[in-house]
């Protein structure tokens, strides 16, 4: 939408955002990325992790901004400490969670008709045993309904699922909105019927 030229046939599917360490002091502003470091993964990275707003092949913006500015925290773990590790373990993450297989299980599918965020929230935790966090497009003006954006699945240090709960303390800059363009991605509201739609028009 917001990048029509770019955006030649985004992918019908869920694809990765990013891998962010929740308390985030001990980064290296100074590792910059080096694409030849990932480039056994380069034909997964580009299924599973496009930048979808730049599609052009070359393009490797998207995955510099996830390293420098989560991954070089995240490599304080000794299983993330390397751009391989980091993107490798994203990669295996994604796999391991196939949130595509599990809507699909559930029946919840891209479409036109409305549905509720309870019964997703319900689906996707009877599924993985724990709550993830679901956001969404608030309605636009003279709508009723959120657009599903990004669903997000919370890990221990041990990389083991968890429920993704809000922060004590007030709020945690590493879960900030999400800005698209104008548009901001929030908590979705339970309330609301939810699109899940197969094209963004």
């Amino acid at each position: 939408q917001m990048n029509a030229n770019d955006c030649h046939d985004p992918p019908k599917y869920w694809t990765i955002h990013g891998l962010w360490p929740d308390k985030a002091e001990d980064c290296n502003r100074t590792w910059h990325f080096n694409v030849t470091e990932i480039k056994d993964l380069m034909s997964d990275m580009r299924h599973y992790w496009p930048d979808v707003l730049h599609s052009s092949l070359n393009r490797t913006q998207f995955w510099k901004h996830e390293w420098s500015k989560h991954g070089t925290c995240a490599a304080t773990l000794e299983v993330l400490n390397s751009q391989k590790k980091y993107f490798g373990k994203a990669l295996e993450l994604y796999q391991h969670v196939d949130l595509n297989g599990c809507l699909l299980k559930a029946g919840i599918k891209p479409s036109s008709s409305y549905y509720k965020m309870t019964a997703i929230k319900e689906a996707l935790r009877n599924f993985y045993g724990v709550t993830p966090k679901i956001q969404c497009l608030p309605p636009e003006e003279g709508e009723e309904a959120q657009t599903i954006g990004q669903i997000e699945f919370c890990f221990t240090k041990e990389l083991q699922l968890i429920d993704c709960t809000a922060p004590k303390g007030g709020s945690n800059p590493m879960q900030a909105h999400l800005k698209l363009g104008t548009e901001e991605l929030s908590v979705c509201n339970d309330t609301l019927p939810t699109y899940y739609p197969s094209e963004v028009q």
